[in-house]
């Protein structure tokens, strides 16, 4: 039936990033938003109502992650990047069965959403086993099954099956619509050029995002840089960036790559935890937004971060700027905080997620005040308690949080899963990898 949610403060995340005073939101029986704004002012309303304390805003949206590699936390936690690939996770990986990767994914899922984090853009193997995990929490998922030459591994097979299955079932399906299907081309360096373009045009058949890393470590992609300039350079030449695509960490760009990704509407997933621990760099968000390029947040993998807590990211994200440009003004929390919300959502190409406003999937997340970053109470300047909420609290008190209308976790707990049982399915399986 439908809801009605009333609570103190309401953050719809519109441009403005206004707060609603004692405001409501109204989600008809298919999960959809129907109406936000005071309660003095709501329609009359029929349905179930569930009155809140604290504060209830949209999903948060984690645009780039590997949340399968919840089995692999901890591994090889101090090597660069490439090393860390080529010695630890790649081979760790190649031991995975397809059941191993559904374990880590339910875990990825639970974690993300007791973070108040909805949706994820996952890019991983076994995409079927990926989709049954987030079905079963209740999440929400973009599943980019990876494109890339690895030994045994052959691209052109990897792109066929991608085409067959969203040819069969579509790019989005699911109660709620919670999956949607695309492509997850890895990197310039390994996929080569055939392959890129290749993938670029299913991708461009079918109306599908296309997930790839881009430009992540200065090590990285050096062939490509010294034969065409660069990697954005490159994918466009292939036609990889005329449809719907995703840039994941994007740190080494310059003013004219910059240009190109606003000219073609490219979207870029900031990954700044994982950016920082792999001492990858840092990112230009200040040149990139004010070239008008959608940016999203995203927590990269539980192996390269160590957490899939975007909460996180939304701090990380004005801080490593302020710091890049000496600027404590460049990116307020205001500004971290809708790109951990609405800019996922335009960077990912949604405009169904990551707002509170009619026509959008009721998404929802409960903020709790029983945390001291809330002592002062609601009765403060808007500037400062969203401030309060992402400098002092994130997500320590995220305590309910619904999809599509669907409560998924209620008291800080799924509603749908044991995590006990997943978190001792993990360890079985993490100890048997590093056998």
């Amino acid at each position: 039936m439908s809801s009605r949610f009333l609570a103190p403060v309401v953050l719809p995340s519109d441009p403005a990033c206004s707060l609603l005073r004692d405001a409501v939101v109204d989600v008809d029986d298919t999960g959809r938003i129907t109406h936000v704004g005071p309660e003095s002012a709501a329609p009359e309303f029929a349905g179930d109502v569930t009155r809140l304390g604290g504060i209830l805003l949209p999903g948060l949206v984690n645009t780039h992650a590997h949340s399968p590699m919840t089995l692999l936390r901890g591994m090889g936690g101090d090597l660069p990047l490439l090393r860390w690939l080529n010695e630890i996770i790649w081979p760790a990986e190649a031991k995975l069965r397809p059941e191993n990767v559904r374990t880590g994914m339910l875990l990825g899922s639970v974690e993300m959403l007791r973070h108040g984090v909805t949706t994820s853009a996952e890019m991983y193997f076994e995409g079927e086993q990926l989709v049954d995990a987030v079905l079963t929490t209740g999440g929400r998922v973009l599943v980019a099954p990876p494109v890339m030459e690895l030994p045994g591994m052959d691209w052109r097979t990897s792109l066929a099956a991608i085409d067959r299955w969203i040819d069969a079932d579509g790019l989005r399906f699911g109660p709620g619509e919670r999956i949607e299907l695309g492509y997850g081309p890895h990197s310039a360096y390994m996929l080569n050029p055939e392959g890129l373009r290749a993938t670029a045009e299913s991708a461009a058949a079918r109306g599908a995002l296309v997930q790839i890393h881009v430009a992540e470590a200065a090590a990285e992609d050096l062939a490509q840089r010294k034969e065409h300039g660069s990697v954005p350079k490159l994918l466009d030449s292939l036609g990889m960036l005329n449809g719907r695509t995703l840039a994941a960490h994007a740190i080494h760009l310059s003013d004219e790559d910059i240009a190109l990704f606003a000219a073609r509407g490219t979207g870029m997933a900031h990954c700044p935890g994982s950016n920082a621990k792999l001492a990858s760099g840092i990112a230009r968000i200040k040149e990139l937004r004010e070239a008008g390029v959608a940016v999203g947040l995203g927590t990269d993998g539980p192996a390269s971060n160590d957490d899939i807590d975007l909460w996180e990211e939304l701090q990380l994200t004005p801080m490593l700027a302020r710091l890049a440009t000496g600027d404590s003004t460049v990116l307020t929390a205001a500004d971290a905080f809708l790109m951990a919300t609405r800019g996922g959502a335009e960077a990912l190409g949604r405009n169904d997620i990551g707002v509170l406003e009619p026509g959008r999937w009721a998404d929802l997340v409960h903020v709790d005040l029983d945390d001291p970053a809330f002592a002062a109470g609601l009765d403060v300047p808007d500037e400062q308690l969203l401030s309060n909420l992402v400098w002092a609290a994130g997500s320590r008190r995220v305590r309910d949080v619904w999809v599509a209308g669907e409560q998924v976790v209620a008291d800080a707990e799924p509603t749908r899963v044991d995590r006990a049982k997943i978190q001792a399915d993990v360890a079985e399986t993490a100890a048997r990898l590093r056998a």
